[in-house]
């Protein structure tokens, strides 16, 4: 049956390999799972909440992108734009959550109808790669100072010359979070793919042994998700005055989406000299429909991950890959970790920078 649904030998590959290459992108990614409720969770959103939805729309777009676009692909919360979800249309700007979770829904409803009218086939064979290059690099540059900031490493600085200044860089959670950095820095330098969630693990026991993290228990039960499912202001969000929120969301997702899609692809030998790959059409319309379906569940927008590269890199070429990621998203939710519900800015820090 894996053969019929997958063509694993027309893609050179095995079971055993796929399964090998989905647990090891589900190993580079897996942070998500816990940096995600905590940036909402600035917004106000139960993070209990938070986690669950996280990991059922990491499930459900990995599972669809495997399925029906048969790509070694993983989707999941988009790191930079939950950052500015919960940072800018929230924080700053002063909305409701449910506001911007609208605002969000209407921008993945806006890719879903460029993708419809085929206006993302056409900018991913035309739009320039630097252009792809910079706004991704502007992402980066963006979580960078997010994760700067939430470990204290920079601070406000509104009555000075400048917009930030030096925090207290002997504080516990700039110091984990600069261990943890090179933490992930040494090992992802020797090609070790779990280099994160390492990271994860070394600097939450010793952010326990400080005080900064408390152990609530191994396991429970998933918690409720009422408090954020269908909580979405969809009239509150239609209007003129948040068209610039609502095009930032469609036009960042637009391209971070079709950028990852073409890189993983061509790292897969499955890209031309284009960019397009086999099954785009049906590709493009799983991250669309991903995204409309995370806004609505109570979670950011959704996007493919370039972590899936790491799995192409151990041999992954179909959707196999993907699919296996998401049962793995999966078994996390049924397995709420609620010793790790309780970060600290310093964690944000570690996995924003590297990212």
């Amino acid at each position: 049956m894996l053969e019929r649904v997958f063509k694993l030998r027309e893609h050179g590959t095995t079971a055993r390999t796929e399964v090998i290459a989905g647990f090891t992108t589900f190993l580079t990614m897996v942070y998500i799972v816990f940096v995600n409720p905590q940036i909402l969770g600035v917004a106000g959103m139960d993070t209990s909440a938070v986690f669950v939805t996280t990991c059922l729309i990491a499930a459900f777009g990995s599972i669809m992108m495997g399925l029906f676009a048969n790509l070694p692909v993983a989707l999941a919360p988009a790191m930079g734009l939950n950052a500015f979800f919960a940072f800018v249309v929230v924080q700053a700007m002063g909305l409701p959550w449910q506001v911007g979770m609208g605002a969000i829904f209407w921008g993945a409803i806006g890719l879903l109808l460029l993708t419809i009218f085929r206006v993302r086939y056409w900018m991913i064979a035309n739009i320039p790669v630097s252009l792809r290059v910079g706004i991704t690099s502007g992402i980066g540059l963006f979580i960078g100072m997010m994760g700067l900031k939430n470990a204290g490493v920079i601070v406000a600085n509104p009555e000075g010359p400048t917009l930030v200044s030096i925090g207290n860089l002997t504080s516990h959670s700039v110091l984990l979070g600069i261990l943890g950095f090179f933490i992930i820095a040494i090992l992802a330098s020797r090609n070790i793919h779990a280099a994160v969630l390492v990271s994860i693990v070394v600097t939450t026991l010793l952010g326990w042994m400080l005080g900064d993290v408390h152990y609530n228990g191994i396991v429970s039960a998933p918690p409720s998700v009422m408090s954020v499912v269908g909580h979405v202001d969809l009239a509150g969000s239609f209007n003129l005055g948040l068209a610039g929120v609502i095009f930032s969301f469609m036009l960042v997702n637009l391209f971070d989406s079709s950028g990852t899609l073409i890189g993983v692809t061509d790292k897969a030998g499955l890209a031309d000299e284009k960019g397009k790959f086999p099954r785009m059409k049906q590709a493009l319309y799983v991250d669309s429909i991903s995204s409309v379906t995370g806004s609505f569940i109570g979670t950011s927008s959704v996007t493919a991950y370039i972590e899936s590269s790491s799995g192409v890199s151990v041999g992954g070429r179909t959707g196999l890959t993907a699919v296996v990621v998401g049962h793995e998203r999966e078994n996390c939710c049924s397995c709420w970790l609620s010793s790790c519900r309780r970060w600290r800015g310093w964690c944000q820090a570690t996995l924003q920078l590297v990212r």
